[in-house]
């Protein structure tokens, strides 16, 4: 499992997300993400998309389970999550979720966090927010040392800004930790689709 985590890819990721909440060929698929702008966090082409569901199946994560035609359309084959792509789903997020070297991966760690049992994602955060923290303060002691050694201003502006951006997503984390831990955030069972999802995926078929 852990060499089919390594080597899954943002991508693949989302996609067997996307498979947790239903099954769908790959057509539907590249429909469903770009209607739900996941064109932000990786970059979605039908070539790429169909050459990493292939890969997802190789590694037996993704599985066919049936292939339609309409019309005169061509086949499309549907895929399915396998349980060895569930679990894949829930340790690459758990693992990506509490780094701070990684922030590309964190971003899709996030939005797919709902994989993941409230308790652990706050953990995670938790964890996640104490590595920020002591980031920002080794930041904020070299940037004291500079001033005290008189260095100018225009050459610690981009040292600053760090320290400053560090602040405010330590400052989100915290009220998201917070949210959490009163369940004041809707956390719903990814095993149940939600009414997003399919009137998502009705918009997605059409």
């Amino acid at each position: 499992m852990k060499d089919a985590v390594d080597r899954l890819t943002p991508l693949g990721l989302m996609i067997l997300a996307l498979l947790g909440e239903g099954d769908m060929h790959p057509y539907e698929m590249i429909r469903l993400m770009r209607q739900r702008r996941d064109d932000r966090l990786v970059t979605i082409t039908n070539g790429t998309l169909y050459h990493t569901v292939g890969r997802l199946q190789r590694t037996g994560l993704v599985a066919e389970v049936g292939i339609d035609r309409e019309g005169n359309r061509p086949e499309r084959t549907t895929y399915a999550q396998t349980e060895a792509g569930r679990q894949a789903v829930g340790e690459w997020v758990r693992r990506e979720l509490s780094r701070i070297d990684r922030p590309a991966e964190f971003r899709i760690a996030l939005a797919e966090a709902h994989n993941l049992d409230r308790d652990e994602v706050t953990e995670l955060l938790g964890i996640r927010r104490s590595a920020l923290a002591a980031v920002r303060d080794e930041l904020s002691g070299g940037l004291a040392k500079a001033r005290e050694r008189e260095v100018p201003e225009q050459y610690l502006l981009e040292l600053e800004r760090e320290i400053v951006l560090l602040g405010h997503d330590i400052d989100w984390l915290d009220g998201l930790i917070t949210r959490l831990e009163l369940h004041d955030l809707t956390w719903g069972s990814p095993e149940t689709p939600s009414a997003r999802y399919l009137e998502d995926r009705k918009a997605a078929r059409r």
